[in-house]
């Protein structure tokens, strides 16, 4: 299972956010590419980076702070927010992003997810944020009508690399990760599930890898800036 460090950006800021709410940010790093040439310094073999801003205005709005970042490091990075047209998609890959996430565009326009998905072989990702069951879009100010697992299975056979599964009411809440929602929605589909929020000690990463449902991945935030999980044991916990 692979674990990816999640950089969330907000204002050019290395931030973690609570259950999604921009007004309830705690800011780690004022240097995101110092941040990411950390977690690369410590093992991790890709980084998870969220473009807070752009998820709210629709565009890259942390755009410096990105391109800092991919100079930065050398292995891979999987990138969202506010990415929802083919211009965005070509142009980060162009620029060296290696996957790119896409959420809201993912339900609202599930024809360019697949045609993405098409010309860019394991490099699209579909990212979805739920809410009590229900997918939450625009930086999740906004609660649609689709439950998780009928947005995921328009993406089955389309060639999407992973599906990012974040329980929006455990992110940066630190009341451990939702094993078994995100087992259940692994077990449904045939998209390899990357699970994310709440993760707050090693038991929670074992307990994903041990859930019996082939779960390829977790991303990991603010336990490991505020030391609740060392990089070391979250590796040895996911078998790595």
């Amino acid at each position: 299972m692979i674990i990816f460090p999640a950089i969330d950006l907000k204002d050019g800021r290395c931030v973690r956010l609570q259950q999604g709410d921009m007004a309830r940010a705690t800011i780690f790093n004022e240097d995101p590419a110092a941040q990411a040439r950390e977690f690369e310094s410590q093992g991790f073999q890709w980084l998870h980076l969220v473009d807070l801003n752009g998820a709210f205005a629709g565009g890259s709005v942390n755009a410096a702070a990105i391109r800092a970042i991919l100079s930065a490091i050398k292995i891979p990075l999987q990138l969202g927010g506010g990415i929802r047209d083919r211009a965005a998609i070509d142009a980060w890959l162009q620029a060296g992003v290696t996957r790119i996430i896409l959420g809201t565009a993912a339900v609202n326009d599930p024809e360019l997810v697949k045609s993405a998905a098409k010309t860019y072989p394991a490099r699209i990702a579909v990212g979805i944020d739920a809410r009590d069951g229900r997918v939450a879009v625009k930086g999740w100010a906004e609660q649609s009508t689709l439950s998780v697992l009928q947005l995921a299975r328009r993406f089955e056979d389309a060639g999407v690399a992973a599906i990012i599964f974040t329980d929006i009411g455990r992110d940066g809440m630190m009341g451990g990760a939702n094993v078994a929602a995100t087992a259940a929605l692994a077990r449904a589909i045939s998209i390899p599930i990357i699970a994310s929020g709440g993760v707050n000690s090693v038991r929670d990463i074992e307990a994903l890898r041990t859930a019996d449902a082939g779960i390829a991945g977790v991303v990991v935030g603010r336990a490991l800036y505020d030391g609740r999980v060392e990089a070391k044991a979250a590796l040895a916990a996911a078998g790595k």
